[in-house]
């Protein structure tokens, strides 16, 4: 994957480059500022990029800001937003387009390396990749859907699992329930919230984009 590393730390950017190298991964621009984070992204079009929320000019939002206005120009440009801050507006912008290829995990959050390679392969293949933490921000910040409230407790439990990016065995794993218990679930929570096997996505990132972007 060729990767676009946007973080205003020097020690923490570099790691990031060394890790993602080390895993067989290309580099192929750096930025540390919001305005050099867009030019990158823009100028790139990487296979998925990191991006820090507050870098300079003003340590705000620059990042994620410029993160957003890279997916208007760019649809479905995958994005992983690596942050010690939830930015609970932003997040929803950038859920809202409904393209997928979009993670947000708190720095905190990240616990090996593993971990890290894994979120952004999965947002890079138009996946979803969430920290339980940002999930939990942006549901207690919204009100829900009439279609969510059709959920059952055990459904939003598995959609809120599918959110953090978890394969249906790792869902059932971490549930206790069998393989086709989950199979289910999850075809009962689509049909729920209307998603077919016509719509034009994938399903999965379909139903985590309706729970996390609540009206």
């Amino acid at each position: 994957m060729r990767i676009v590393v946007a973080e205003d730390l020097y020690l923490l950017r570099d790691g990031m480059v060394r890790l993602i190298e080390a895993c067989g991964h290309e580099v192929v621009a750096t930025a540390a500022t919001g305005p050099e984070t867009l030019d990158a992204l823009l100028r790139w079009r990487p296979d998925a990029a990191v991006v820090d929320v507050r870098m300079p000019p003003t340590q705000t939002d620059e990042g994620l800001r410029a993160a957003l206005a890279a997916r208007r120009e760019v649809p479905g440009l995958p994005v992983l937003i690596l942050s010690q801050y939830v930015e609970q507006l932003y997040a929803r912008e950038l859920l809202a387009d409904g393209t997928g290829g979009v993670g947000y995990f708190l720095k905190e959050s990240v616990f090996d390396a593993d971990q890290f390679i894994d979120a952004l392969e999965r947002v890079a293949g138009g996946g979803t990749a969430m920290d339980p933490a940002v999930i939990a921000k942006l549901l207690s910040s919204g009100s829900s859907s009439r279609r969510l409230d059709a959920l059952t407790e055990r459904e939003h439990s598995v959609l809120a699992l599918m959110a953090e990016g978890l394969s249906n065995q790792a869902i059932g794993r971490r549930l206790f329930l069998s393989d086709s218990a989950i199979g289910k679930y999850t075809t009962s929570l689509f049909g729920k919230l209307g998603i077919t096997d016509d719509d034009n996505g994938n399903r999965r990132v379909l139903a985590v984009l309706a729970y996390l972007n609540n009206p």
